[in-house]
């Protein structure tokens, strides 16, 4: 295995930044909770937001590719409102919004 868990881990939060577009700036949003080996050839990288207890889950191949068929998962349901996401940015409160109104 040429990655490392923290190389995982940046390599997944360098993903979905990019495929969100989301600004170096909003960036600091974003934390890295997790990255562990699965197997001999990929990582689960949890992704999340700062104060919140959504998730993101990305598997990282060996080679860096990041598998675009992630994983979401949150408590609140987009049926819950959207009262715990005045302070955030905009975009990534769009984000949230999405993502929990998908499930």
């Amino acid at each position: 295995m040429l990655l490392t868990e923290t190389d995982a881990g940046h390599i997944a939060f360098e993903f979905l930044m990019a495929d969100w577009n989301i600004s170096e700036q909003d960036r600091e949003w974003f934390t890295i909770n997790n990255s562990r080996l699965v197997g001999e050839s990929w990582y689960v990288v949890e992704l999340g937001l700062a104060g919140f207890p959504d998730r993101w889950f990305i598997q990282v191949y060996d080679t860096g590719a990041c598998d675009p068929n992630y994983t979401f998962m949150s408590p609140i349901k987009g049926s819950d409102g959207y009262v715990d996401l005045v302070d955030l940015p905009q975009l990534v409160a769009e984000v949230l919004v999405s993502e929990r109104n998908a499930r």
